[in-house]
């Protein structure tokens, strides 16, 4: 199964935001922490290259804390800064103001030289769909002044939100890009909620998920939803746990879709753990 989705909405958010850059200082991105790589925009790397640009890495208190310290030395030697955040709790948002400040330094400093009056820090925050970009403006206006949802497309429009005197920020719509690389990056974003949830088909996201698990965790889920065999297919795997779950209907069958369902669900929503499905030295193939 491959799973694609660019609908037009996000090709003018994408055209928007290249006009926008004129007048921006500074770009954060933000990232899925439990998929950095899968949820980095490649298409952001030659839009956004001649501005200074932060890395955050969002909904850390999903992923796995060594992984996730991992992906930012990784960052960092790339020269880009970053940090992990939970933009629902306000975790790490006191360190991303400093963090603009000392990006959008020398920019500031070149204004003063000029003879330029002080203005306030520009700053455009960017990712992919329901990546928490809204959720990370009202955390650090530390009050609710965006759109915030926990799906894909909220954010349509552009919506400029100043912090103070000294930061405006300009949130923008979720962005993917035309083609996804390969089907796990499909499948990481379907997981995680970054495709829109009508678009793919339940059983195989909940399949891949589970042959990750066989592969990586198994032990970690074996408790809790009475797998007994390590050897079971995934298929047979998601059937077990429907039984276990009352996923049962008339007849004795197993509503797949449903079992699926609570699984995913119960990923994104963290009660199975912390996972994160990609390291820095494993390439999405």
């Amino acid at each position: 199964m491959s799973i694609q989705w660019y609908p037009g909405h996000m090709a003018k958010a994408k055209r928007l935001i290249q006009e926008d850059l004129k007048v921006i200082d500074v770009v954060v991105e933000l990232l899925d922490a439990r998929v950095p790589a899968s949820s980095r925009n490649p298409d952001f790397e030659s839009l956004l290259n001649q501005k200074p640009r932060i890395f955050l890495l969002n909904k850390a208190d999903l992923a796995e804390t060594e992984k996730t310290k991992q992906w930012i030395e990784r960052f960092n030697q790339e020269d880009i800064p970053a940090a992990e955040v939970n933009a629902m709790s306000g975790a790490g948002i006191k360190k991303v103001v400093k963090f603009i400040e000392e990006a959008a330094k020398e920019k500031m400093e070149q204004l003063q030289r000029r003879g330029r009056r002080p203005r306030a820090i520009r700053v455009m925050i960017v990712g992919i769909p329901n990546v928490g970009k809204s959720s990370l403006i009202n955390k650090l206006v530390g009050r609710s002044s965006t759109k915030t949802g926990d799906k894909p497309g909220v954010t349509r429009g552009r919506q400029w939100v100043r912090i103070g005197k000294q930061m405006e920020l300009l949130d923008t719509p979720g962005v993917l890009w035309p083609k996804f690389e390969s089907e796990h990056q499909g499948f990481h974003l379907a997981l995680t909620g970054s495709i829109s949830d009508d678009l793919f088909d339940w059983v195989d996201v909940a399949t891949y998920f589970l042959d990750y698990l066989k592969q990586n965790n198994f032990s970690r889920v074996k408790e809790r939803y009475g797998f007994e065999n390590p050897e079971a297919t995934p298929e047979e795997l998601l059937n077990q746990m429907g039984v276990k779950r009352g996923c049962v209907e008339k007849g004795g069958a197993v509503n797949l879709q449903k079992a699926a369902y609570l699984l995913i669900q119960e990923y994104r929503s963290g009660k199975l753990g912390h996972f994160t499905l990609e390291l820095p030295e494993q390439a999405i193939e």
